[in-house]
């Protein structure tokens, strides 16, 4: 939760991966190691972990989808360190995350034999959720200037920042706005008001973290290593509904 000032910062469910990936971005800080490294080893290690998931190996494919969390929450830990953020990071550790969401999934579907219908919805709701939950964590992180490279609304393709190319940028931008865009849209159509209510408390983000990718990777390792694989996909595709119920809690006691 590094990226809110001391006194706003909640419990994130998601970011037990932090306190490692700070050690390694510390560790990393004076070599020639950048954070577009970091995203390309989360990459490979989500790669492992999906193999890892087709062969049965479900303890290590557990590690390795632990692994990725840690190196995924890395990558922006050391450009911090290094003071150099970047919109080509941002967006390729976005897309990254995205494209092995859906392999995550369509491995999951292929040794559970589930349903199509389900894989796709499941995978849907795994997005839906991580949106609305990036959704408010932006919108605080904005209101106290936490954080200068993500934005609430991602309309317009960002001025690259030094040291990065623009058209490294337009691109890796062009692929989110196609991979996410309907996402964003679709949070942003249930809760448009959300930038203009009230702080959101603490126990309120704590309890959406729940929603974020490392917590959903945890949770899928969890029941992979507890043999109950068969339970991941039909609990992601119910648990989107808890969208509704989050938004309608903003609604009601956090609208201005």
């Amino acid at each position: 939760m590094s990226k809110l000032p001391e006194e706003h910062k909640f419990i994130d469910l998601s970011d037990y991966g932090r306190p490692f990936a700070k050690v390694i971005a510390h560790a990393l800080k004076n070599t020639l190691f950048t954070p577009i490294h970091l995203t390309i080893g989360f990459i490979i290690a989500g790669l492992f972990a999906i193999y890892c998931i087709v062969l049965g190996h479900y303890w290590l494919a557990a590690f390795f989808l632990i692994l990725k969390s840690i190196l995924d929450a890395a990558d922006g830990e050391l450009a911090r360190v290094k003071q150099k953020p970047s919109y080509t990071g941002r967006y390729l550790d976005s897309v990254a995350d995205i494209l092995l969401n859906a392999l995550f999934f369509s491995a999951i579907g292929y040794i559970t034999n589930t349903p199509f219908w389900i894989c796709i919805g499941a995978f849907l709701g795994l997005q839906l959720q991580g949106t609305l939950y990036n959704y408010y964590y932006v919108i605080l992180r904005n209101q106290f200037d936490g954080d200068t490279t993500s934005r609430v609304f991602e309309n317009k393709t960002p001025i690259a920042l030094p040291g990065e190319k623009q058209r490294h940028v337009n691109i890796l931008f062009g692929m989110y706005k196609v991979l996410y865009g309907a996402f964003d849209k679709t949070i942003y159509v249930l809760d448009s008001n959300a930038h203009r209510g009230t702080t959101l408390p603490k126990w309120f983000m704590t309890s959406i973290s729940t929603f974020g990718l490392g917590f959903q990777l945890l949770l899928i390792a969890v029941l992979l290593v507890l043999g109950l694989k068969d339970f991941i996909l039909p609990f992601f595709f119910v648990y989107t509904l808890m969208i509704i119920f989050f938004i309608a809690i903003r609604k009601l006691f956090y609208s201005s």
